[in-house]
């Protein structure tokens, strides 16, 4: 079964008055300052069981917040991300980038799997301790994670590059640079 739809392009231009120019076109009524699409698009509409195995599955994903002391369970559909589906259940995560590049969002899986091709945030070598980045992980079995300190991760990360150890935090100075912007 097939539907024909109307062209959103046009239907959302003729929602705009837009003057006609009268002198190329002669077959519009007088007073008429808009005109009408003739583009369709053909949509396919089929039942769910038309579709077969596009089901996706979903998962059930538990997250203990360390720094609230909370812990969320929430499902999961295996192709979205865990951050986006926790924020349409109204689940508040740590994040920042939203991008995978940061360690922000970074948990320490206790049990399950996820797939995070785009966590660069966190090296293979963390990741194969266990580590991942919930904003750009997608669930592919019942999972349990544990929210990690950022600056914890950073450091397994980046503390072999330092030569003094872990960087002291300024908040004076930090206060400083805020008040600037």
């Amino acid at each position: 079964m097939a539907l024909i739809l109307p062209c959103t392009f046009c239907t959302s231009i003729q929602r705009l008055r837009f003057p006609i120019n009268r002198r190329y076109t002669r077959n519009l009524r007088r007073g008429s300052t808009t005109t009408k699409c003739a583009f369709r698009i053909p949509v396919e509409v089929s039942s769910p069981t038309d579709r077969g195995s596009s089901i996706v599955p979903t998962h059930k994903v538990t997250v203990h917040d360390r720094q609230r002391g909370v812990v969320h369970e929430f499902e999961v559909p295996e192709d979205q991300y865990i951050l986006h589906s926790a924020e349409a259940q109204n689940i508040n995560l740590p994040f920042a980038c939203r991008h995978g590049c940061c360690t922000s969002c970074a948990v320490r899986v206790k049990s399950g799997e996820l797939q995070q091709p785009q966590a660069l945030g966190i090296s293979a070598e963390l990741k194969s301790q266990g580590y991942a980045l919930l904003c750009v992980g997608f669930p592919t079995s019942d999972l349990e994670v544990e929210t990690q300190d950022e600056d914890e991760v950073y450091w397994l990360q980046f503390g072999r590059y330092f030569a003094r150890g872990p960087i002291e935090r300024d908040d004076y100075a930090l206060e400083l640079a805020m008040g600037d912007e």
